[in-house]
């Protein structure tokens, strides 16, 4: 089971894998999936142009592998999360988590009655995860929760108390942008609050995830800082330092 084998590397402590992908081309993703990776990412909400019939699409690439498939939805919609859930996602990140309330609707959204409100459909997640999906998805699938605002700081401890949220994913940029500094800009504030997240979901023995585009250097950064989901690449970023070398190398010979 791709979620369970993702859940067993944080319980063991053992290092995450990941990819963030902006693109929902079936082959790159086929491509990425073989390739090693023990998570991929799909964003929904600044992917190129990432619809929910792409998603599916996506989601029907990663599906012959065990490589576990995240998606990070558009908005905090019990729409758009159930519907990629039923096309076989493992979990969710959801967008713009800024009190219990929302955190609620997310969790609620992922999880079956008497858990949660999600309808019964699992379209593709039979084919994806077995005709017995109904007996464990509301322990296994995953929902985290995208901390991208002060104000959702100063409620974390309250946030991660909800039943049934897996932990917190944090949105440096956005973050960054709601203490007043510019994207990619960051400062003792900023450092302050992610530690919050980082301390206050650890402690209570949540993932904590964190991507600043830094690449595998930054990733193993952020782990010895304690943060457990640290995706290393994105795909237009390996694109793009791909074509980058090949010119340089090719300038250079």
């Amino acid at each position: 089971m791709s979620v369970e084998n993702l859940r067993s590397l944080w319980r063991d402590g053992k290092p995450v894998r990941g990819a963030w992908q902006a693109t929902a081309d079936s082959f790159i993703t086929e491509i990425l999936a073989h390739s090693g990776f023990d998570v991929l990412v799909l964003d929904m909400q600044h992917g190129m142009a990432v619809s929910l019939e792409c998603a599916a699409r996506w989601l029907e690439a990663v599906g012959n592998t065990d490589v576990a498939a995240l998606v990070r939805v558009p908005w905090n919609d019990p729409f758009q999360i159930q519907s990629v859930l039923d096309a076989g996602a493992d979990g969710v990140i959801v967008p713009l988590i800024g009190s219990v309330a929302d955190a609620i609707q997310a969790v609620g959204a992922c999880r079956y009655p008497p858990l949660g409100m999600r309808s019964w459909g699992p379209n593709r997640a039979h084919l994806r995860h077995g005709l017995d999906y109904q007996t464990w998805a509301n322990e296994q699938i995953l929902c985290l929760a995208l901390i991208e605002h002060v104000n959702a700081v100063k409620q974390i401890d309250e946030i991660v108390g909800v039943p049934g949220l897996d932990g917190f994913f944090i949105g440096p940029n956005d973050l960054g942008l709601s203490l007043g500094l510019a994207p990619g800009q960051f400062d003792a504030r900023h450092a302050a609050a992610c530690r919050r997240v980082l301390d206050v979901g650890r402690s209570h023995g949540k993932v904590v995830g964190y991507y600043g585009g830094g690449g595998p250097d930054e990733a193993r950064l952020r782990v010895t800082e304690g943060f457990n989901f640290c995706p290393i690449v994105h795909d237009v970023g390996l694109i793009q330092e791909g074509a980058a070398r090949a010119i340089r190398d090719f300038a250079a010979s």
